[in-house]
This record gives C-alpha cells, sequence and structure tokens, in this order.
C-alpha cells in the first residue's frame, strides 16, 4: 500500500486555522492570472479589474481574503481570470500565511483584514 492510500480521505491539520471564532465563511474568487501556483492559505487582495492577486510590495490593493485550496494560474492566457475559493471571514495564523517572496505582512495588512472580518493571530506551529 503507498503512503497516499493510506492518507486518502483524511484530512491533515495545517495550523492555517487559529480559532472557530469569527467562523470561516468562504466565498468564490476570480484570481489574476500568471502568478503560477497559490497555495492553500495565499493572502489575497482585490485588483482594481476585480480579480485577486497575493499580497506583495507591487500589490495595489488591501489584505482581505485567504485561499482556501491551491490553484494554478499559470495556464491562464494573460489577462483571463481563474476560479477559486477564499476565506471572507476567520481566524488564522499569521505564520501560516503566505505572501510573495520578500514581503512580510505588515500592522496595514493585519488592520485591512481585521476590517474585512478576518482576525489574525501569531499561533504556535505544532
Amino acid at each position: 500500500m503507498s503512503r497516499l492510500d493510506e492518507n486518502l480521505g483524511g484530512v491533515g491539520f495545517d495550523n492555517l486555522i487559529a480559532d472557530s471564532y469569527p467562523p470561516a465563511d468562504v466565498f468564490s474568487v476570480q484570481l489574476a492570472a500568471g502568478q503560477g501556483i497559490l497555495e492553500r492559505g495565499t493572502l489575497l487582495a482585490l485588483k482594481d479589474d476585480g480579480t485577486m492577486e497575493m499580497i506583495g510590495t507591487e500589490t495595489t490593493g488591501k489584505a482581505n481574503a485567504v485561499l482556501t485550496d491551491p490553484v494554478d494560474t499559470g495556464d491562464a492566457a494573460e489577462g483571463e481570470a481563474v476560479p477559486g475559493i477564499a476565506y471572507r471571514t476567520g481566524h488564522f495564523n499569521t505564520n501560516r500565511l503566505i505572501v510573495a517572496e520578500g514581503y512580510t505582512i505588515t500592522a496595514a495588512d493585519r488592520e485591512a483584514l481585521r476590517v474585512a472580518g478576518i482576525l489574525t493571530s501569531e499561533a504556535v506551529e505544532i
């Protein structure tokens, strides 16, 4: 039996969700093309064109959602949106949120998330 077979149907704990309040609520999002593979826990911001992008130094929008599952945006044509699902509310472990390389989550990001209904805590890694 392969390792995959042993874990098939199982749920792994990834320490992304820090607490059950506020309850995690999800919604459909359109992700900007050309970002490559965005992993579960990617911190997203809304762009002017209505698509979402990973938070980084070039981001124009404010942090307001967290991606629920991995999505490959690399194969989409330029200007094409890729569907995904994101948390619009919840309480997340800051240490597990994913941002662009070289970027650090700021106090302004945390405040934008709080206003949007997302709380963050620096939970202990397990």
